[in-house]
């Protein structure tokens, strides 16, 4: 009898059998399971409002104007982050297919390309990037938060004392509050955060509009805005900046061009995920970027004695209004985007990805609160200190990584597997996939050394700047190649797999 149960639109399942017998396994819990047929019903719409409530957040925001802090005129701020975010799209399209082909999330997918045990490798690599997305995030909560107290209380910014760690005691205790506000939700659970997407991505998108309104009339139009030249004379001027501001885009969304089987598993169909996913992320990511820019471009114009550094935070630009209700519903605005966004991209992942290594130890609420504490214990508040620091180190730097398991994973699926994969064996310890793939590991972090180097030697600091492509790139080959030239046991199995799971 046939392990899987294949259905017309090509979507694959587990037999009851089967999923009693993996049931017992250390590779299995139920936050990892295989999504049944039934219970794979997300649309169109509810993938594109996930990725229009994801993108309203203020990294993009943040991301739109750092770009425009390092020299870019509008018009080349907005098409660095629009080919960014189409460049990105192919592999969050690639790595989308397994999920809502056979209903399970990226750490389980990891394990036909990597091993049963080797897919502790990417997931954890993930998994530390969502922490510091976290941390990020939950900063930028507290900054908020900040701006709210100092509003109403008189004093509130040195009303326990003075500066601790460059910063102030009410500055890490509006951290901490946000922080906690976090983890409350993750162990209340998932419902209350579903309920409150639903209104926030129009409402957070309502009220950028509305402070963009405000700020282009104050500012006198946006004639200063297509004025603008920019700081580049020449090509030559422009290229070093364009390609890792490039990088930087196509690393924002490299978290999730791997583990988006997280939320594919639950597809009604490929079309449905598919078309979802193609209409909402570039288009939203543009939209609100540039409203990032011309809110950003404005600001020097109608404050003319705020900190040009201090414009591509809006939380800071915020509080340069005088009156405590419009501060108020701002940074209402500010806290409503960061909750919802924080828990759906960096806390889902992470919290699957801890509990791959540890299925029986670690459930979803656990890998939340070390998702949490990781994210501490990275420093946030560092990686936001300029905007240099956060496009060119943090997004740059990260982006090389993640883009080598991409290539692996991708190469694995679609070109050695032909999307056929054994699922079972997915979740059994002596399985076809069980143990390591040295050729997976092998390709991974040579990708990863291709894309570092420049770190180590100056003079070819051209290939950090190309992180995420020289990542891909070279992981890509050389596992496909590697798996070639080197078969292991998993392909000795390959045309059983695909007869099981092909379309």
């Amino acid at each position: 009898m046939s392990e899987t149960l294949q259905h017309d639109d090509g979507r694959v399942e587990l037999q009851p059998y089967v999923l009693n017998e993996i049931e017992g396994s250390s590779l299995y819990n139920e936050d990892l399971a295989p999504v049944p047929i039934l219970k794979r019903t997300w649309t169109t719409y509810n993938y594109a409002a996930l990725w229009i409530s994801m993108a309203h957040c203020i990294p993009t925001y943040m991301m739109a104007s750092g770009l425009i802090s390092a020299g870019m005129n509008w018009w080349q701020a907005l098409f660095t982050i629009l080919l960014g975010n189409v460049i990105v799209l192919a592999p969050i399209l690639l790595n989308s297919h397994p999920g809502t082909k056979y209903g399970i999330p990226f750490p389980v997918f990891a394990r036909a390309a990597y091993g049963t045990v080797g897919s502790n490798l990417p997931a954890l690599m993930r998994a530390i990037v969502a922490c510091g997305w976290f941390g990020i995030q939950a900063w930028i909560g507290g900054q908020a938060l900040q701006t709210f107290f100092a509003a109403f209380i008189p004093g509130w910014a040195t009303l326990l004392g003075g500066p601790v760690g460059g910063h102030t005691i009410t500055e890490w205790l509006s951290f901490a509050i946000f922080w906690a506000m976090n983890i409350a939700i993750i162990y209340k659970g998932m419902d209350l955060l579903r309920i409150v997407e639903n209104w926030a991505a129009p409402y957070v998108l309502i009220m950028t509009a509305l402070l963009l309104g405000w700020i282009v009339y104050e500012a006198g139009g946006v004639g200063f805005l297509l004025n603008e030249p920019g700081k580049f004379r020449s090509m030559g001027e422009f290229w070093p900046v364009f390609v890792p501001s490039l990088t930087a885009m196509i690393g924002f969304w490299a978290t999730l061009s791997l583990n988006m089987p997280d939320f594919t598993r639950f597809g009604k169909s490929q079309r449905e995920q598919a078309v979802g996913q193609v209409v909402a992320l570039p288009t939203t990511m543009t939209v609100f970027a540039a409203m990032g820019i011309v809110i950003t471009s404005a600001a020097l114009i109608v404050f003319p004695n705020m900190n040009p550094a201090d414009a591509w935070d809006p939380v800071k630009l915020v509080g340069q209004f005088s009156q405590p209700v419009v501060v108020a519903i701002s940074m209402f605005t500010v806290v409503v985007a960061t909750l919802s966004v924080n828990i759906a991209a960096n806390v889902v992942s992470p919290a699957n990805d801890f509990a791959n290594a540890f299925p029986k130890l670690i459930s979803f609420r656990t890998g939340g609160l070390i998702t949490g504490i990781i994210g501490i214990l990275m420093m946030p508040w560092k990686l936001l200190a300029d905007p240099s620091g956060y496009i060119f180190g943090w997004l740059v730097g990260y982006s090389g990584g993640l883009g080598s398991i991409a290539g692996v994973l991708i190469a694995d699926y679609w070109l050695v597997r032909k999307t056929g994969l054994n699922l079972g064996d997915l979740y059994r310890s002596k399985g076809e996939y069980a143990g390591w793939n040295w050729r997976a590991v092998f390709a991974t972090l040579l990708g990863c050394f291709c894309a570092w180097i420049g770190l180590i030697i100056p003079t070819l600091n051209v290939l950090y700047d190309y992180g995420w492509f020289i990542g891909f790139g070279v992981a890509f080959v050389v596992h496909w190649g590697l798996m070639k030239l080197f078969p292991d046991r998993r392909n000795l199995n390959a045309e059983v797999a695909e007869d099981a799971g092909s379309k």
